[in-house]
C-alpha cells in the first residue's frame, strides 16, 4: 500500500466554506486511486486541510484528479471555492492542481496538473480525453450571441445571474456595486432634483447635485471648464486621448482659411501646418446620425471638426470650429475671437460629441466589447491547462457580469444610456456598427496608433507616454511567456487550440473584416506576442485609460453634456447665457448622467492592479518568475509617475500601474 498526501486550499473568499461532502480521486499514468471522501465536517473559506489517499500500488506520474461535491440529507446543497489541490506522492514529488473556480453542483470535475501544455504535446489519454471534455462543456456553457447586428457578438446569456458562477461577480464585488448604485441614487432623490425636468436657471446650480462626490480634479474642471486651453488639454489626457491626430493638410470638407484665425507670434495656419504644429479632431464618426427623443423632446447630435494649434509654450489651443461637417453658410466655422457665448457654445457642442464618440467607440466598443469577445473566445477554445489560458484568464475578470450588467441598465431599453443620452436607443447600435466597420488592429496597438496619428512628439502627453511605457513592459513580459512555451513558430502553427481561439475571434469580434487587420492566423512567434500584448493591453491599461477619469472630467456636466435640447447654431451672434441654458440637458437628465459616471468611476475592495497574480495558473519556475519580474518593472514605473506627477497642475493618474485593474470589471 501507498498513501498520497493531498493538501486542499480553499479560497478565502465569501461563501467559499462548505458543509457538503467533498470527495477526491487522483489519476496517473500507472491506474487511479478509489474515490475518496476528504474527512471533514466542515471546509472553512481560507483553510489549508491535509487529507491521505491510500492505493494499492504507485499511479506513476499524476494527470488530473476528479472532485465531487455531494450534500448531506439534512443540509442543504452550497458551493464551494477550492483554489487549488497540492498531492504529495509516495515518491516524494510534488503535484500542483490550480482550480480557482465554484463547485456548486453534484457533478464530477476534472483538473489538470498545473504544468502548461500544449494539444500537440498533451499525449496521455486520459490528459487529452479530459482536454475534450472540458472544451465541449465550455463550447455550452460560453456561446455565442449576436446582440445586434453590425456588433461584436456577446456572450449568449439570460442576464448577469444566468452566467457561470466561474465569472460572476464575488459576493463583496456584488454587494458593494449593489450599494454604491443605490447611495447615489437615493440620495440625488432625497433632493428633489431626479424628477426635475426644469431647464438650470444657472450654472452655479448644477454645482448643488454632487456637492460631496466630487473629486480634487472634477473641482478644477469646474473651475476652468470655460479656458481654451483646458479644453485643449483634454484631447491629451482627458477620458478620450486617442481622437487627436496630427494635422498637415487641412480636410477639404473644413475650409478654415489663414485670415480666419489668429496664430501669435507672427506666424501663420499655412506655416504651422508646414511645421507639424496643427492637430485635428475629427468627429465623422457621427455624421447623419440622428439624435435621441428624451423626455419627449427631440435630442441633437453634432458631428464636428475642431482644429488646434500647438503654440511655443506647449499648450495645445482650439483655433477652429466647424459643428457640421458639410461646409455651408448655414454651418459657420467659430473661432475664439467671436462673441464669448458663440465660442463656449461651440466647444459645449464638440464636448457633447466627444461624450458620444468616448463612451460608444473609446469605451464601450473598443474595451468593454472586444474584451468580452476575447474573454468568450478564450473560455471556448483554451483548456485550463493552455499556456495561453494560464496568461490571460486573469485578464478577463468580471468582464462578462460587468457587460451583461450594462447590457440591461445602461444600454438596454430601459437603461440610463438610452433613456438619457443623445445616442441612445438606435442610434447608438448604428454607431457601433460604423465604429466596428471602421477599426483597424493598428489602433488598438499603442505603438501603432501613436505613430499612425503622428502623435509621437506633442509635449505634455502623458497618455502616450505612460502607455508606451507599459506596452513595452507588458509586452517584455508576454514574449518572457510565450518565448518559454513556443520556442518556433512552427510550434505555432500546429498548435490547433490556439488557431482556433484568433480564429474566433475574427469572426465573432471583427465580423470577419480582412480590412481590420486583425489576424486569421498566427504563423510565428513575434505575431502571437504582438496579439496577446494587445488583448492584455486593451482589457486593463486602455479600459483604464478611457474610463478612470469619467468622473473626474464629466462630473461637471456642461464639460461633457450626455445630450444637448437645441441644435447646433447656424449663424453667428446668436447665442446668449439663455440659449445656452436651454440647449444643455434638463436637470433631471444632468443628474442620471452625473449618478452613472459616478458610479463607473468606483473602485471595489477586491479590485486587483496590474501585474498583480492572487490565483496560481502557473506552476512552473520560469512563468512565475517572469510574473514577478514584471511586477517589480511595473512597480518602478508607478513610482516614476508619482513622481513626475507631484510637479504638474493636473496629474495623470490613469495608468499608473497601482490604479490599472487587471481587467474589465468596471
Amino acid at each position: 500500500m501507498v498513501v498520497y498526501e493531498v493538501t486542499v486550499h480553499t479560497g478565502d473568499r465569501v461563501h467559499a466554506t462548505t458543509l457538503n461532502n467533498i470527495h477526491i480521486k487522483l489519476v496517473g499514468t500507472e491506474g487511479e486511486s478509489d474515490r475518496t471522501w476528504l474527512m471533514s465536517l466542515v471546509i472553512f473559506r481560507g483553510s489549508v486541510s491535509t487529507y491521505s489517499v491510500t492505493c494499492e500500488k504507485s499511479l506513476g506520474q499524476l494527470v488530473l484528479i476528479e472532485l465531487d461535491k455531494r450534500k448531506l440529507i439534512i443540509v442543504p446543497s452550497d458551493a464551494w471555492f477550492p483554489d487549488k489541490v497540492e498531492v504529495k506522492s509516495p515518491e516524494g514529488d510534488i503535484y500542483t492542481f490550480p482550480v480557482y473556480c465554484w463547485i456548486s453542483d453534484s457533478e464530477t470535475h476534472r483538473y489538470r496538473e498545473g504544468k502548461a501544455l500544449r494539444i500537440f504535446e498533451d499525449s496521455n489519454p486520459l490528459g487529452q480525453y479530459a482536454r475534450e471534455q472540458e472544451l465541449s462543456q465550455r463550447s455550452v456553457d460560453y456561446n455565442w450571441d449576436l446582440y445586434q447586428p453590425g456588433m461584436p457578438y456577446t456572450i449568449k446569456s439570460d442576464g448577469p445571474l444566468d452566467l457561470p458562477d466561474e465569472v460572476q461577480f464575488s459576493f463583496t464585488k456584488s454587494t458593494q456595486f449593489a450599494f454604491t448604485a443605490a447611495t447615489g441614487v437615493a440620495e440625488l432623490r432625497l433632493k428633489g432634483l431626479a424628477d426635475n425636468n426644469d431647464t438650470w436657471k444657472n450654472l452655479d446650480d448644477i454645482n448643488e447635485v454632487f456637492n460631496n462626490k466630487d473629486t480634487r480634479l472634477s473641482d478644477y474642471i469646474q473651475e476652468h471648464w470655460k479656458e481654451d486651453s483646458l479644453f485643449g488639454y483634454q484631447y491629451l489626457n482627458g477620458s478620450n486621448p486617442i481622437l487627436i491626430r496630427r494635422c498637415k493638410t487641412l480636410p477639404p470638407n473644413f475650409p478654415v482659411t489663414d485670415d480666419m484665425v489668429f496664430i501669435p507670434e507672427g506666424s501663420n495656419l499655412s506655416n504651422e501646418l508646414k511645421q507639424g504644429n496643427i492637430y485635428l479632431c475629427d468627429y465623422k464618426n457621427l455624421d447623419g446620425m440622428p439624435g435621441n427623443t428624451v423626455l419627449g423632446m427631440q435630442q441633437y447630435l453634432a458631428a464636428p471638426l475642431v482644429l488646434f494649434h500647438k503654440r511655443p509654450d506647449d499648450k495645445l489651443m482650439p483655433i477652429a470650429i466647424q459643428l457640421k461637417q458639410t461646409p455651408a453658410e448655414d454651418n459657420p466655422i467659430f473661432v475664439p475671437n467671436d462673441s464669448n457665448y458663440d465660442w463656449l457654445t461651440a466647444k459645449i457642442f464638440v464636448r457633447s460629441a466627444d461624450f458620444t464618440e468616448h463612451q460608444l467607440n473609446s469605451h464601450l466598443l473598443r474595451t468593454h466589447l472586444l474584451a468580452e469577445v476575447f474573454a468568450v473566445s478564450l473560455l471556448r477554445n483554451l483548456p485550463m491547462v493552455h499556456p495561453l489560458y494560464k496568461l490571460l484568464i486573469p485578464h478577463t475578470r468580471y468582464t462578462l457580469q460587468i457587460n451583461e450588467m450594462a447590457r440591461s441598465t445602461l444600454i438596454g431599453p430601459s437603461g440610463v444610456f438610452t433613456l438619457f443620452a443623445a445616442s441612445g436607443g438606435e442610434t447608438l447600435t448604428k454607431i457601433l456598427a460604423r465604429s466596428l466597420s471602421s477599426i483597424t488592429y493598428s489602433s488598438l496597438c499603442i505603438p501603432d496608433d501613436i505613430a499612425e496619428r503622428d502623435m509621437q512628439d506633442i509635449p505634455n502627453y502623458y497618455y502616450r507616454d505612460d502607455g508606451l511605457k507599459i506596452w513595452k513592459i507588458m509586452s517584455k513580459f508576454v514574449q518572457g511567456v510565450l518565448e518559454y512555451y513556443y520556442k518556433s513558430d512552427d510550434e505555432v502553427l500546429k498548435d490547433s487550440e490556439l488557431q482556433t481561439w484568433i480564429g474566433d475571434i475574427f469572426e465573432h469580434g471583427f465580423l470577419s473584416q480582412p480590412k481590420s487587420g486583425i489576424p486569421q492566423s498566427f504563423t510565428t512567434v513575434p505575431e502571437l506576442i504582438k496579439f496577446v500584448t494587445m488583448v492584455m493591453f486593451t482589457c486593463s491599461c486602455q479600459h483604464a485609460s478611457v474610463n478612470s477619469g469619467q468622473f473626474d472630467y464629466g462630473g461637471w456636466m456642461p464639460n461633457s453634456p450626455p445630450t444637448l435640447r437645441c441644435p447646433p447654431p447656424t449663424e453667428k451672434d446668436t447665442t446668449t447665457e439663455a440659449t445656452m441654458l436651454a440647449t444643455l440637458p434638463p436637470i433631471s437628465v444632468t443628474v442620471q448622467g452625473m449618478a452613472t459616471l459616478w458610479l463607473l468611476s468606483r473602485q471595489s475592495s477586491d479590485f486587483v492592479p496590474l501585474g498583480h497574480y492572487p490565483e496560481d495558473h502557473f506552476t512552473e519556475e520560469i512563468p512565475r518568475q517572469l510574473q514577478s519580474h514584471f511586477k517589480a518593472d511595473l512597480d518602478m514605473f508607478s513610482v516614476s509617475i508619482n513622481n513626475r506627477n507631484a510637479y504638474l497642475e493636473i496629474p495623470y493618474t490613469y495608468l499608473d500601474p497601482n490604479k490599472v485593474e487587471n481587467s474589465v470589471a468596471i
